[in-house]
């Protein structure tokens, strides 16, 4: 039986709401192998980040050495990668050994807290996105990434092929957050929307994290970007309708169905 492999390279949350956490949870309810390359560690709960702790160039790149040279790897993501630094080290080892790759450009928690240092957009719009089979940034990061100003009114179409001219191969602005609730997919020749179900806030954290993490187990998988796309916003939209309430602030998404196993 073929065992899909995926990785992630990004960081831990402890809240075990988003970051590493939500992508190997994304990957085991795909069937997938998941992987991981930490980059940090965040102290993390469901209202605050409060202390970051980022790991050095050469542990993240043994702990990329580990995994290709034993297991392999058939698709990857990016999450939150927090500094130029760590941005330069990631894409540096990804250009030698190059795999679909799905970055998720996490700059701001769903607590407000800024995940990516001011300086680090630039290296992330320069080395990473390349690399990237598909870009995955919501309308914040997307307006961000596309240089305008934010609004609830965007045009994901005009931000699509504004973050596309940047060098990715594909975009999808991610529709949970707007007026508009669409995920947005351009792969430089098509404009594909895709529209999504929402199911308000409360069970909102990790919701782009599972959402770019199923993208890489169905590309994985050898599906197309759209059906992998279609799919990965039915399993991010389900993963929130099912979360669940922890903590004081937004509850964590449930991609394992957490719910069905406890009524077992």
């Amino acid at each position: 039986m073929t065992v899909h492999r995926c990785l992630t390279i990004a960081t831990s949350d402890s809240g075990g709401g988003a970051g590493i956490q939500a992508d190997l949870k994304a990957f085991a309810a795909l069937g997938c192998h998941g992987m991981s390359a930490l980059v940090a560690l965040t102290a993390q709960s469901t209202t605050a980040v409060t202390a970051i702790h980022e790991l050095p160039p050469a542990f993240i790149r043994a702990q990329l050495d580990a995994v290709f040279d034993d297991i392999g790897v058939d698709a990857a993501k990016t999450g939150m990668l927090f500094s130029a630094t760590t941005i330069e080290t990631v894409a540096g080892y990804l250009a030698e050994r190059p795999v679909p790759l799905v970055v998720d450009p996490v700059m701001v928690a769903a607590s407000g807290a800024k995940l990516l240092e001011d300086d680090a957009v630039g290296a992330l719009v320069e080395r990473l996105l390349p690399l990237a089979t598909v870009v995955t940034p919501n309308l914040h990061e997307a307006c961000v990434l596309a240089g305008v100003p934010y609004s609830d009114e965007a045009s994901r179409e005009e931000l699509a092929e504004r973050i596309h001219a940047l060098g990715a191969a594909a975009v999808i602005v991610t529709g949970g957050h707007g007026t508009e609730a669409v995920d947005w997919l351009f792969d430089g020749r098509r404009h594909v929307p895709i529209p999504v179900e929402r199911y308000g806030e409360e069970t909102t954290h990790g919701a782009g994290c599972t959402h770019s993490a199923s993208l890489a187990a169905f590309l994985a998988r050898g599906e197309s970007l759209e059906d992998a796309a279609r799919e990965a916003a039915d399993v991010a939209a389900e993963a929130v309708r099912s979360g669940y309430r922890v903590g004081a602030g937004s509850g964590p998404v449930d991609v394992l169905n957490l719910a069905s196993l406890r009524a077992r």
